[in-house]
Formats: structure tokens, sequence, C-alpha cells
């Protein structure tokens, strides 16, 4: 069969720029969809979606590539945005909703994975696995320099900021450790665990704390400061949501004066800059913001991706909609 004429017969998916779970599966994405890929054009994107994508329907975008009202406006036939991610702030959509454009996400399939690495950092920060690695390799072990103290887990008052999907994993898993669990939400909920609606009281009561809440206008810079002073010199900050949320220049002056005793960051407020202060921190871990980044989580977001977009061109309800 001539290629061309099945790609022709393929409906169109519109990619401004490829998210790493498109990338992974794009050979598979190619066998299912027209795939327009405005990011490998030598066109300004607004003239390639003006010139190219008039007549497309559906769309596929993740958090680094944003459907603002101005991309809306350029496809006038758009009737789908399918994100490659759990979350939807990069998304307009009240836009969305006032053209009637459907939006649907990969639900909670990086949850887990994420829930893993909060808990995995904070063992790191702890037990310092991270540090001991750079003292073996960098032969203080042979010379004789005396390796510090770690800090047990099991006992330690963790509050939880943010008791969703990835906030309840995390809950869970370190409720095992022996961790006592107190959260901070938008409301209250039904769980065996101590619930504080101020950030700071939560701080000033815990040894831990793990961001989980998503970044909205309430919640940027929302680890402040004052929270940071609440949680104390003893305290560990692990973020695994995202960076914003922490007031960045405000974490890096408490830990390079030991204001806190240590941070486990996988997201940063201006990524992939990092605060190069941070580098020479052994009570730091740093991590590129791959939390979420399995082989697992990956084929299960492309599986949702693709059952959302065979349902839309089959006139079939979405398997997951926002």
């Amino acid at each position: 069969m001539d290629q061309s004429k099945t790609q022709t017969n393929l409906p169109e998916l519109l990619v401004i720029n490829p998210s790493p779970v498109f990338i992974i599966h794009q050979q598979q994405f190619s066998q299912k969809f027209k795939l327009l890929k405005a990011y490998e054009s030598p066109l300004s994107t607004d003239l390639f979606l003006q010139t190219n994508a008039q007549s497309t329907k559906a769309l596929i975008c993740y958090g680094k590539s944003p459907v603002t009202t101005n991309i809306l406006n350029l496809l006038p036939s758009l009737q789908l945005v399918v994100t490659a991610s759990t979350g939807f702030n990069h998304i307009d959509l009240d836009k969305c909703r006032s053209r009637g454009i459907a939006v649907a996400n990969t639900r909670d399939v990086f949850s887990e994975d994420t829930a893993d690495i909060g808990v995995g950092l904070l063992i790191d920060v702890l037990r310092k696995i991270s540090a001991g690695d750079r003292f073996v390799r960098s032969g203080n072990w042979t010379a004789n320099i005396q390796y510090p103290l770690g800090s047990q887990l099991g006992g330690k008052h963790v509050g939880i900021v943010g008791l969703g999907n990835i906030g309840l994993k995390v809950a869970t898993r370190l409720e095992a450790f022996g961790c006592k669990i107190s959260y901070n939400s938008r409301q209250k909920k039904p769980v065996p665990y101590n619930f504080y609606p101020n950030v700071g009281a939560l701080a000033s009561n815990c040894n831990v704390l793990v961001i989980c809440c998503i970044l909205s206008v309430e919640t940027r810079h929302m680890i402040d400061k004052d929270v940071l002073k609440a949680l104390g010199k003893d305290g560990i900050l692990i973020n695994v949501a995202r960076g914003p949320i922490v007031d960045e220049k405000e974490l890096v002056n408490f830990l390079a004066e030991g204001e806190i005793a240590g941070a486990g960051l996988d997201v940063f407020e201006n990524e992939p800059k990092v605060p190069q202060e941070l580098y020479s921190l052994d009570n730091v871990v740093l991590t590129p913001h791959r939390a979420a980044f399995t082989e697992e989580a990956f084929s299960s977001a492309f599986q949702i991706i693709l059952a959302n977009l065979e349902a839309f061109f089959s006139n079939k309800p979405l398997i997951s909609p926002v």
C-alpha cells in the first residue's frame, strides 16, 4: 500500500512541541495519525498553525508546551486537547470550555513513581546516600576521614503539603516506615492524619515537609521565609511538585546558613537552571525533574493518550476527560 496515501487517510494530530512521552512513542503515534510537527518547521509557530493546521481537530501538548488563548485562536477547527501529563494548568481551560473544546489528561499514571522519588529523596537526605557515594569515590574513606552520622527515618513527623494522589501515596509509604503523618490541603480529607489549615503551623510541628500540591496563583512561593523558619534548623524540605511553590532564593539562604537541615529537590524555579550555591552542599540532593520518568509510567501514559484520541476520532466518550 502506498505510504503517502495511507498517511493522507489518517486523522491529523498536531504537535507544537513534543513531550517526552511523545518522543519515546513517536513511531506508534505515526502509525495511527498524520503528525503535524510544528517544532520541525522553519516557520514560526503562529505561521505554521495558520498555514498547516486550520482544519486540525486534535492537539497533544504537555507542561512546557502551553495551550494559550493565542494558540487556540489560531486553531479554528480544534475540538480536542490531550495533555501528556496529569496536570493541566498549562491549558487555557476557560477558553477551551467557551469553545466546546474537550480536554483530556493521563489520569494519575505518574503518581506512584513521583511518590517513590519523594520518599527516595527523603531517605537520601537523611542517610546521606548521595553524599556517601561522593565520599567513597573521592577516596576520603581510604584516607580515614570521618564520615558524619545520618538520621533515622522511622519516627519522623512528616508534613505533606497537598494530600492529592501523590501526597496520599507518599503518606502511605512513609507510614510504613514508622513516620507520623500530618498534612495541609485545600480541605480536610477523610484520612487518619492530623490536618493543618495553615502551612506555617504544619511546618512548626513537623521534622519534614514534602511538597506535593499543584502550582497555582495561591501556591506560588507558598513555602516562603516564614514557613522555612517554622520548619527550623532540624527540618528537611522535599519538593516533587513544582519549583515555584518554594521561594528558591530564601531556600538557598536557609540551606547555606544552616537554618534548615537539608533538602531533596526534583523541581526548581527556573528549570533547567539550578542555583549554583546548592552544588557544594552535601545536605542537598538534586534530581533533574524526573520523578515521573519510568518506562512503565510512560507506557501507561501513551496508552491513555492513544485511547483518548481513538475515542475522539470514533465519536466515543473520552477515557480521561478533564
